[in-house]
Order: C-alpha cells, then sequence, then structure tokens
C-alpha cells in the first residue's frame, strides 16, 4: 500500500541517509555543535558574556593547567540574569574577582595571600585581604572592626550591618571563597580559557552560515525561478547578472562589501548571503526550465491560476531536493569566509570569540612551544566544515532520483 508522494519521499530519502555512516557521523557533529551554541554560558566553564574572563598571569597556559584561585567578592550589586539570557551569546557578568595564588594564610582577621605568577625565580607579590571583603559585597565608606572576643563587624553594600566570628569567616572562605581551577585545553595569551572561548566561537560559525545561507536561498530561489519561467529578457538579464557576480572572487567581493557596510558581527551575515546566492541561483533556474514544459503546469494554467502560484505552489517544491544539497555546501563555504574574515581582521570583533581572529592572534606560537593555540581553533575549523560537506554528500546520495526509483517510489 502507497502512502503520500511527498511522505513516502521524505521517508526514502531519510532511510537511505540512515545507511550512510558518514553522514550521521556529520550529523552528530553539527548536533552537538548546535546544542553548544544554544546553551550557551549554561554550559561553558567560563559563564561570562562571550567567555572574555581574562587574567593575565595565567597566559599561554598548556592544557591540563591547574591553579588554585581565591574568589574575592565584587564591592557592587550582584548581577544576575534570566535564563534565556544566559543561551546563545548571552552570559552573567560574574559577581568574583578571581586572584590565582600559590599559597594563603590567616592573620587576625585578614587573608594573606601569594599571586601565582608560574616563575620558579621569581615569588609573586603578597596581598593582604579582610575576610569579610573576601566574602561579602562591602559599603565603600564603612571600616571593618574587629572586637575583643574576635568577631568582625562590617558593612555590606545594601547597608547591612554585620557581626560575624573570625574563625566562621575563615571556614566560609575556604569552603566557598578558594578552588582548583583546570584549564582542560589551556588559556589564551589574555589568560582567558581556551575551551570557553571555543566554545563561544561555535555560534558565530554556526549563526553566520545559518542567515547567510538563508538570504542566499531566498534570492537564489527568487532570481532563479522568474528567470526560468518567464525567460526572454528577464532571463538573459539574470543569467548576465550571474555571470557578472560569478566571475568576482568570492573573497575580495565580501571583503568589498564589507568594508561598504562597516566590520561588525551582523554585517558579515549581508556580505556572505549577499555572495553565496548565485549558485543557488542557477540550479534553481535549470530546474525550472525543465519543469515549466510538464503537464502539471500546463494543467494549471488551463485552470487560471497565476503565475506566481504555480511557481511558488507547484514548482518549487519539486526543486527543493537540489537546493537542500547546495545549501549544505554553501554552509561549510559561509564557515570557511567568516574564518577569513575574521582572520583578516574584518569579521567578527573583539571581545567576539571567531575562530579565525583566535588563530589570526596566536598563529605566530606555533613555531614555539604553544602550537595548540592556533592548532585547536584550526581543527575546530575542520571538524564542523567537514561534518558538512559529509551530509551534503549524504543529502545528495539519498535524493537521487535513481536511488529513490530503487528504493520503491
Amino acid at each position: 500500500m502507497k502512502t503520500n508522494t511527498s511522505q513516502s519521499l521524505t521517508a526514502v530519502t531519510w532511510h537511505k541517509l540512515k545507511k550512510n555512516n558518514l553522514a550521521l557521523v556529520g550529523l552528530m557533529v553539527i548536533g552537538i555543535a548546535v546544542m553548544i551554541s544554544i546553551l550557551g554560558s549554561l554550559i561553558r566553564p567560563d559563564n561570562t558574556p562571550m567567555a572574555n574572563q581574562m587574567n593575565l598571569q595565567l597566559s599561554t597556559r598548556p592544557p591540563g593547567f591547574s591553579v588554585t584561585m581565591l574568589k574575592v567578592r565584587k564591592n557592587e550589586r550582584s548581577h544576575e540574569n534570566p535564563f534565556w539570557n544566559k543561551l546563545f551569546f548571552g552570559g552573567t557578568e560574574s559577581n568574583y574577582l578571581l586572584i590565582p595564588i600559590e599559597k594563603y594564610k590567616f592573620e587576625g582577621g585578614d587573608i594573606v595571600v601569594i599571586e601565582y605568577t608560574g616563575l620558579s625565580n621569581f615569588n609573586g607579590v603578597e596581598q593582604r585581604l579582610s575576610i569579610a571583603d573576601v566574602c561579602y559585597p562591602l559599603s565603600f565608606n564603612k571600616n571593618v572592626a574587629n572586637d575583643s572576643k574576635g568577631n568582625l563587624t562590617f558593612y555590606t553594600y545594601e547597608g547591612e550591618i554585620k557581626t560575624e566570628p573570625i574563625e566562621q569567616l575563615r571556614q566560609q572562605l575556604i569552603q566557598n571563597n578558594v578552588f582548583v581551577k583546570t584549564y582542560w585545553f589551556g588559556t589564551d595569551r589574555f589568560g582567558r580559557d581556551l575551551l570557553s572561548r571555543l566554545m563561544s566561537g561555535t555560534i558565530i560559525s554556526l549563526s553566520v552560515g545559518l542567515i547567510s545561507v538563508f538570504i542566499s536561498i531566498v534570492i537564489g530561489i527568487f532570481l532563479g525561478s522568474i528567470a526560468g519561467f518567464y525567460r526572454g529578457k528577464i532571463d538573459a538579464f539574470v543569467v548576465w547578472f550571474i555571470n557578472v557576480v560569478w566571475s568576482i572572487p568570492t573573497l575580495l567581493l565580501v571583503i568589498a562589501i564589507t568594508l561598504a557596510l562597516g566590520k561588525g558581527f551582523w554585517q558579515i551575515f549581508i556580505a556572505v548571503g549577499l555572495t553565496m546566492w548565485v549558485e543557488v541561483a542557477r540550479v534553481v533556474r535549470g530546474q525550472v526550465l525543465s519543469l515549466r514544459e510538464k503537464e502539471f503546469v500546463e494543467a494549471g494554467k488551463s485552470l487560471g491560476f497565476s503565475n506566481f502560484r504555480i511557481i511558488f505552489r507547484h514548482i518549487l517544491p519539486n526543486v527543493m531536493g537540489p537546493v537542500i544539497v547546495i545549501s549544505a555546501s554553501n554552509f561549510a563555504n559561509a564557515i570557511l569566509i567568516e574564518a577569513g574574515l575574521s582572520f583578516l581582521g574584518i569579521g567578527a570583533q573583539p571581545p567576539m570569540s571567531s575562530w579565525g581572529s583566535m588563530i589570526k592572534d596566536h598563529y605566530g606560537y606555533i613555531i614555539v612551544d604553544a602550537a595548540y593555540l592556533a592548532v585547536l581553533p584550526g581543527l575546530a575549523i575542520m571538524l564542523l566544515v567537514l561534518a558538512f560537506v559529509l551530509v551534503g554528500n549524504g543529502l545528495r546520495d539519498a535524493i537521487d532520483s535513481k536511488a529513490v526509483v530503487k528504493a520503491g517510489f
């Protein structure tokens, strides 16, 4: 018993795609990247906006590096963001200042720390902090008082007066404010967590690919469909325009559009999208030229359907297969173009984390003992691009008409 045609075609395509192990691996990689992008700061080790928490003492530390941190409460109002603001590009400004330390000791109501330097022949700076100031946000114009009974009296930022035993504050500090932080992928030259920066850069690549591919599909389908359906002078003009754009090197055209629109994240969407529609338009035009002579198009004309309805309700659904395959390929190209523009300094601007800009900032470290700083973002680009290429190849094989016929459609 046969099912609905569109459902059968979708089922057959998915059945063929599931047999392609490489395409499934690509889908899994893309799925992981999408989840990292959506969850944003909720799963990053550095949950600040754009993973931009710097600590220059920890510059270019190797993968797996661990250090003891002291969390010092900032004397300001707590930063709290709703759940939705922590997704995608969002995050929460830290309520604490992180100080890497080598050792610490208590003296009365103070904690004395030796800051971390990473140099065996150079002692870090000694810093003395009030225990109350480490644990609580204090008022700027109120002093911490120490009485004879071993209590500290202090004024919080909100104006509250607190009196707590020194020993209790020490235990609270040890439990809540001293911890060991591990940088699994090391740190960059500004002391930022490289793993968090890589995770933050994922959404840059995916969002540029998604929106620029959407722009290219809209323009390509519109121009290709009207050229193939109406033919004549409209077709000649569209073909001429396609050939002109096609003759310009893609990267140079993107650079020119970016310079005209200005540097920035949103400008990249438009610049890349305006250069990727050509291939879509060529394929759609060719498909529409062949489909416009079919019987169902003639039947639609004889029933009095408008050209707009015939094109968008009857012809275009039959050309979406090749468009989907091209879109997967264009997605990979968009990721590469965005990385190239960011490497040249005209893509996503700091403090945004882009894989291309990460390579630019650290390519000089390739010849020293910190090559991972440039290699890891390069591997991320390669892995995501390869995933889209594998999915595109799988879709091409699954949508192939001969494969569908063999499957019994």
